[in-house]
């Protein structure tokens, strides 16, 4: 069924109470819903389905927006049982160290956000998001705050 609908999410039962599901940009999110509880397999393999559906409805490289609508719909249609909570993804972390680095060296340079959000030509709000480790951003526009920093990106090794 599942590609049948072109289904970019992928869900899996951890255990009775939790179901990873990876969003389709790989960013994984734990679910907290009772689907691992159903005796049915059929059952279970609905509920999972749908769950992929609403991920991939509602994907968005803002992922609280994301969440919010996840939870909305989830409440609405009565899908996964009732979700009980849902993480914020794996890769806040990455998100939040390079959020305040910006933030950092945006105010070593004496530049305030809605300054910098004029320059690369983005909303203020959004930066807001990016600094506080609350929006993925995508290559080009960290490219544009890295140079508008004068800065570059490159890979460093992990360990230094």
């Amino acid at each position: 069924m599942k590609n049948k609908f072109n289904i970019k999410s992928s869900a899996q039962i951890i255990n009775r109470k939790e179901v990873e599901v990876t969003a389709p940009d790989g960013e994984v999110f734990t679910v907290f819903c009772p689907i691992g509880t159903y005796i049915s397999e059929d059952t279970r393999k609905h509920e999972l389905f749908w769950l992929e559906v609403l991920f991939d409805k509602n994907f968005s490289e803002n992922k609280e927006q994301m969440i919010s609508n996840i939870w909305r719909e989830s409440m609405q249609f009565g899908i996964a049982g009732g979700i009980r909570g849902i993480s914020i993804g794996t890769k806040h972390e990455d998100r939040a160290r390079i959020g305040q680095r910006i933030k950092e060296i945006r105010e070593e340079r004496g530049l305030e956000a809605k300054e910098l959000a004029r320059i690369i030509n983005i909303d203020a709000a959004n930066l807001s998001r990016i600094e506080n480790g609350r929006y993925s951003v995508g290559l080009d526009i960290l490219a544009k705050i890295a140079a508008a920093l004068g800065k570059k990106l490159e890979f460093i090794d992990i360990n230094q």
